[in-house]
């Protein structure tokens, strides 16, 4: 089982509650908008804590550090269908979602070309409304958003 742990920022407007996602980089997802959006997340290293995880993860694949929000809620674990196990904290925060600078991965792309090039993990932010993100995200971690709401609502 693959352990990762990641942050949700989330902001209140007058129109509601909005949370940041990230668009997954590379040649996979280029094409693709719904279901291809995720919180800021990454595996855990070898005793790591999960939060210090979520926190390292967020400047890597965003180029600014994680915000320290007044509260950090707990939004316990869900299970992506790629049986990827993902513990999330909600963070209440601003960012500036137009200037990320993401950590990159490197493939083989073309597949089977013996090029590999270098691809951003996350290659573009933003913010959406609870509805749309459900739209836009993992499907797996939608039931993050639902958490969030009983805390915020």
């Amino acid at each position: 089982m693959t352990q990762s742990a990641g942050l949700l920022l989330f902001r209140r407007t007058g129109a509601g509650v909005q949370v940041l996602l990230g668009h997954l980089g590379g040649p996979y997802f280029a094409r693709r908008d719904d279901g291809a959006w995720s919180i800021p997340k990454g595996e855990l290293e070898p005793d790591e804590e999960p939060l210090d995880t979520a926190r390292r993860e967020f400047a890597e694949e965003l180029g600014s550090p994680a915000p320290d929000g007044a509260t950090l809620l707990e939004l316990g674990t869900v299970r992506q269908r790629n049986g990827k196990h993902v513990t999330a904290w909600a963070v209440e925060a601003d960012f500036d979602a137009e200037h990320i600078v993401s950590n990159t991965f490197e493939i083989e792309w073309p597949p089977r070309s013996g090029r590999r090039q270098l691809f951003p993990e996350i290659d573009r932010a933003g913010w959406f409304g609870v509805e749309a993100a459900r739209a836009k995200m993992i499907a797996g971690q939608a039931a993050l958003l639902d958490r969030l709401l009983e805390h915020v609502l």
